[in-house]
């Protein structure tokens, strides 16, 4: 087969793809709780005459077209998001409060999609098509850990020679690609902190420790670090997203809480910023007063792999054009896909799905997508997984 011909293949099955879509959006789970979700996913690949496994990564499925290797995955997460959906369709949520407001709906009819394509191609290669359906991208378990790592953890990832995905984008035009070669999502890890002072009256300061006027010193000092501390050229940041202290006008609080998230590509820069973290906070101790910081580790940056991002930009050339891309670069979002990219060389693209003139963020309760480059984005997938097999040595 070409790249377009199975662009052809991919339009043919559009219905489907939509319609599975609409079934996920409308009953949507939030992570580790895709019960439902698992279930349809098994009930349709079984349909197809695919064997699935489920409850892999506690909620997750996973499906082996071929067998043998080379052997190529193909990653699909399936779980929404605790918000109210505000969009008046025909399919909105029917969940009150949660919904696939980052277009994980469209992820896993996709791979669906992608799924049937593979089983029926009369001249697949040898080897075997691994088909992940993932739990829980968007959050982590009770253990600290996220579906993929869960699904890494139960063998699901075990012997694979390549693993790609392709991820949704609401603000770029429909049908379009966006995909970078090397780092494209940053690490996350996100921290909690104290700072400690003595309460007292706010008419004599001078009885007790400040924690207010503390905390501004120490957050001028978290924010020099990107700027002082940190090699100019290696992306980094340190935000903060929350600050509490106090409930009267008159009294100073005995202890400020900050809330934060820290962002990096490289291991190196990302250990740092831990360490100039907790320094920046030490200031506190100079002032007087004390501190508990408390960071977690999240997620690792994601680098595509520079083989796997170029295959998928010379599928994406021959299917729809050289003008099928948007300028993409790398950002400082976070994907947990980066955990599988990490057992095997991927890369994850992006399909453009704007939906109309609003501007329909990820993660907000207006979020909608064009369903039209649905199948754009199962045939580069299809067709990348393809040639990935008949590359391997």
């Amino acid at each position: 087969m070409s790249a377009i011909s199975t662009l052809e293949q991919a339009r043919s099955l559009e219905d489907m793809t939509i319609s599975l879509r609409r079934d996920f959006h409308m009953h949507p789970e939030l992570s580790f709780k895709e019960i439902r979700t698992s279930k349809r996913v098994v009930e349709e690949l079984t349909k197809m005459g695919i064997e699935a496994q489920a409850g892999v990564g506690v909620t997750g499925v996973v499906a082996r077209i071929g067998e043998g290797r080379p052997a190529v995955g193909i990653r699909g997460d399936m779980d929404a998001l605790p918000i109210l959906e505000a969009n008046d369709v025909a399919y909105k949520s029917q969940n009150p409060g949660v919904m696939h407001a980052c277009g994980h709906d469209a992820h896993t009819a996709i791979l669906l999609t992608v799924a049937k394509m593979l089983n029926e191609m009369p001249d697949r290669p040898k080897g075997e098509f691994r088909l992940l359906f993932q739990p829980s991208e968007e959050d982590f378990g009770a253990d600290g850990k996220s579906g993929a790592v869960r699904m890494i953890e139960d063998g699901a990832l075990e012997n694979l020679d390549n693993v790609i995905a392709l991820h949704v984008n609401s603000e770029k035009p429909a049908g379009k690609i966006g995909i970078v070669d090397g780092y494209a999502c940053a690490a996350v890890d996100s921290f909690k902190a104290k700072i400690i002072g003595e309460g007292c009256h706010g008419a004599y300061p001078h009885t007790g420790i400040d924690p207010i006027y503390i905390a501004a010193q120490v957050i001028n000092a978290i924010h020099g670090v990107r700027a002082r501390r940190i090699n100019p050229v290696q992306p980094a940041l340190i935000s903060i997203g929350a600050i509490h202290a106090g409930n009267a006008d008159n009294v100073i609080p005995a202890e400020v809480e900050l809330r934060g998230t820290i962002r990096s590509y490289d291991d190196g820069v990302r250990h740092q910023l831990w360490t100039e973290l907790e320094r920046a906070f030490s200031v506190a101790r100079a002032l007087g007063g004390d501190y508990k910081l408390d960071i977690t580790k999240g997620y690792p940056s994601l680098y595509n792999a520079p083989e796997v991002a170029g295959l998928i930009r010379t599928v994406t050339s021959e299917m729809i054009g050289d003008d099928g891309f948007y300028a993409d670069e790398a950002g400082m979002g976070a994907e947990d896909f980066s955990y599988m990219a990490q057992k095997a060389p991927g890369a994850m693209f992006m399909l453009g799905a704007k939906f109309d003139d609003t501007n329909r963020p990820h993660h907000s309760p207006i979020f909608n997508i064009d369903e039209s480059p649905f199948a754009i984005g199962a045939a580069i997938l299809t067709e990348t997984a393809i040639r990935l097999a008949k590359a391997a040595k």
